[in-house]
């Protein structure tokens, strides 16, 4: 090896681990702020009784698929620009539209609001307990990608037959795999940022957005189904 690769090598370590460090930090900054419209959303919501899916549960998830991968799709194309933030924050007020169907749920329980704070708070558990792992391991994550995708349609087309079928049960088990499935993204998708694999912050930010939503929707899910409280 020559004199010069090598130097070139010893350089584009630090410049890689400082542009990793950055998309990091990037993420973190605007996931913060993306929980401001979901916030904003998801108090609108409540306050209108914004239902998606009151007519049809089948039309309704069906439309807020389209709306939710026309956000995603247009985000990924614009991703390089600030435009991806404008429609990154615009999802996310979505989002929280869509989320305050389950807290008007939630909140009809007489301790809806308590189950509410234990969903956010073993949200927020997982998601710094799987960050913290993620970002210190010497571990490459990178295996578990097709394993979680499959997990992911594997939701998808439980939730889109149980939106015909409407089963408790299975409702209840589609919750469960989220937790664990979305779970196990946010290692995966924090570790693709620490090993290099994602190094657009947009990008990286939609991606554990998701995860954190699904979690605590599931969560709340499965709170509400075995300690709900209707007295």
């Amino acid at each position: 090896m020559q004199p010069f690769q090598i130097a070139q090598q010893t350089t584009a370590s630090p410049e890689l681990a400082q542009r990793q460090n950055r998309v990091l930090r990037n993420t973190y900054a605007l996931l913060a702020v993306s929980m401001v419209p979901t916030i904003l959303g998801a108090l609108l919501g409540i306050q209108m009784q914004f239902s998606f899916m009151a007519g049809s549960p089948m039309m309704g998830l069906l439309l807020f698929l389209g709306i939710a991968f026309g956000f995603m799709w247009g985000i990924e194309k614009t991703k390089h620009s600030g435009m991806g933030v404008v429609l990154l924050l615009g999802f996310t007020f979505f989002m929280g539209l869509m989320l305050s169907r389950i807290l008007q749920v939630a909140l009809g329980f007489s301790n809806g609001g308590t189950l509410i704070a234990l969903a956010a708070g073993g949200t927020g558990a997982i998601f710094f307990a799987l960050a913290g792992i993620a970002s210190t391991s010497k571990r490459d994550f990178s295996n578990l990608g097709k394993f979680l995708f499959a997990g992911v349609i594997l939701i998808l087309l439980a939730a889109l037959a149980n939106a015909f079928f409407q089963i408790p049960a299975l409702a209840l088990a589609i919750s469960a795999l989220a937790v664990v499935i979305f779970s196990a993204y946010i290692l995966y998708d924090i570790n693709r940022i620490v090993k290099g694999g994602e190094d657009n912050y947009i990008s990286a930010t939609l991606s554990v957005y998701l995860s954190i939503y699904n979690v605590f929707v599931s969560l709340l899910h499965l709170l509400l189904a075995f300690t709900g409280n209707r007295d």
